[in-house]
């Protein structure tokens, strides 16, 4: 899994700009304390509706703390 280190600010951003890849499988979005805040699979088919409950709980998660670590999984061998 590739590990992203960002900050609260960043963190909807990151993630809209990731899942717009087209090729993330699976987002695991952990605290500085390494504790998993959220673990969310994801299929390339997904609508953007089905989205928007996902960027409502990434945004009341970004304003608790300052840093996060974004896990993805992607779809394929990794990316050189």
């Amino acid at each position: 899994m590739e590990e992203i280190k960002v900050t609260g600010a960043k963190l909807l951003e990151k993630v809209k700009a990731l899942i717009k890849e087209g090729n993330v499988r699976r987002l695991v979005l952990r605290n500085p304390q390494g504790r998993v805040l959220m673990d969310v699979p994801l299929n390339a088919g997904i609508a953007a509706s089905a989205l928007l409950p996902l960027w409502a709980a990434i945004a009341s998660i970004a304003v608790l703390a300052t840093d996060y670590t974004i896990l993805v999984e992607r779809e394929g061998p990794p990316a050189k």
